[in-house]
């Protein structure tokens, strides 16, 4: 009985429908895959045979798909349809609460809708750099950069870490190592609480050792095929050491992670910060931002230009960093 039963449902599993979308070109060509997105003019579609190639929306006659999407057209606000048809040349007809025939030319960005709560999802990236200089010197340095977010249901843990080497004439000048772990809560589609941790080590600097932990609320603005907007409050605590003292304080911090992916997911422009406003005297504020563009080389590999700025204001005085970080690394 019972491996009648698991028959019974790997059978009903695979003679699940698959949503398939269908794309007809101008020049009488028929692609079909799944529809990723359609944004700055370019449709983005997933295919077995091919991977993701993004087609010239001006290129396409007509298409069909079976599966939800988000529509905006030119002059209106975004609608749901629950399906496309393949119409005349040019045309497509949208079903939703109601069907009407459209221009392709009128639709200026296609997504499918994903959910808020989601069973799982999970993504990352590992950026790296080496940088290798031969004159009167000889200067060895590289640099691992990534981060990783893991949803399931109510749950997303975030990740992130650096790592630093540097070495000047055969003498080690830079060893230093940054990890952060940060765990959301949903209350709402959109709020959400956080409890973060951060440990920092740095040999050759004066503050040799950074460690904090912070709570807060946060609100998720969207979060789609298209990137994503946080924004975090927290109250920390931190801890500063150096070889000869420590020093402890709180801080509040205001934080925020942006993703948006341009020209049919192609490209991809980001930008994390956190501002940090400690209660003491002694300093004013400390800001870590960086912002970035990733170029998708293929459906992991990519070409990635980093900005960080590092900045601290304290005793009337403003120490700045900048960093450019200029490398491959892969995505998921």
């Amino acid at each position: 009985m019972l491996l009648r039963t698991l028959v019974f449902v790997l059978i009903t599993a695979l003679s699940a429908p698959v949503w398939a979308d269908t794309v007809w070109l101008n020049n009488g060509d028929r692609l079909s895959g799944e529809i990723v997105l359609l944004d700055g003019g370019k449709l983005a579609l997933k295919t077995k045979y091919a991977g993701q190639v993004l087609i010239a929306w001006k290129d396409i006659d007509t298409l069909r798909s079976d599966k939800p999407l988000l529509m905006r057209r030119q002059g209106l606000d975004s609608e749901h349809s629950n399906q496309l048809e393949a119409a005349g040349k040019g045309m497509v007809r949208v079903i939703s609460g109601s069907t009407q025939t459209v221009p392709l030319a009128s639709i200026k960005r296609l997504i499918p809708p994903r959910a808020v709560l989601q069973d799982r999802f999970w993504e990352g990236n590992l950026d790296a750099k080496l940088d290798m200089k031969r004159n009167d010197d000889h200067i060895d340095e590289w640099k691992l950069k990534g981060n990783t977010r893991l949803e399931h249901g109510r749950w997303r843990h975030v990740l992130g870490g650096e790592l630093e080497r540097k070495v000047k004439n055969q003498v080690q000048t830079a060893d230093n190592w940054q990890l952060e772990y940060d765990l959301d809560r949903f209350i709402t589609d959109h709020w959400f609480w956080r409890v973060g941790a951060e440990q920092d080590e740095d040999e050759f600097a004066f503050l040799t050792s950074q460690r904090s932990l912070g709570s807060g609320p946060g609100y998720r603005f969207w979060d789609n095929e298209l990137g994503r907007l946080d924004v975090i409050g927290q109250f920390n605590r931190v801890r500063l050491a150096t070889a000869d003292n420590q020093l402890a304080f709180n801080t509040y911090s205001l934080s925020w992670d942006y993703k948006r992916l341009l020209w049919g997911t192609r490209l991809e422009f980001y930008s994390t910060a956190e501002l940090q406003v400690p209660a003491i005297k002694q300093i004013d504020y400390v800001l870590d931002s960086e912002m970035g563009l990733r170029f998708r080389l293929n459906d992991w590999a990519r070409l990635s230009l980093l900005y960080e700025l590092d900045q601290a204001r304290g005793l009337g005085q403003t120490s700045s960093e900048r960093r450019y970080l200029l490398g491959v690394g892969v995505g998921w």
